[in-house]
């Protein structure tokens, strides 16, 4: 892809989020793009993706996407050993 698709391609995927997120939605996405920009393109690329195939009825609120990034964030074992 050219600068100028990606560009496109990035403009475009921005307005779908506003569409399909609530505010509080948009808010919790920015933030995880802070922290972890990898997961954040991800979790884009699958509303993305969802929002295109025609699967998504309603808009994403703060609460969905905290259930959609539990799925796509691998679960961590802690384990605490003492000497």
């Amino acid at each position: 892809m050219t600068d100028s698709e990606m560009a496109q391609f990035e403009a475009m995927k921005k307005e779908i989020m506003r569409k399909i997120l609530t505010k509080e939605a948009l808010e919790r996405l920015g933030r995880v793009k802070l922290a972890n920009p990898l997961l954040a393109n991800q979790l884009e690329v699958y509303l993305f993706q969802v929002h295109q195939s025609g699967q998504l009825k309603e808009t994403i609120d703060d609460d969905k996407l905290k259930q959609i990034l539990s799925v796509l964030t691998p679960k961590r074992k802690t384990k605490i050993r003492r000497k």
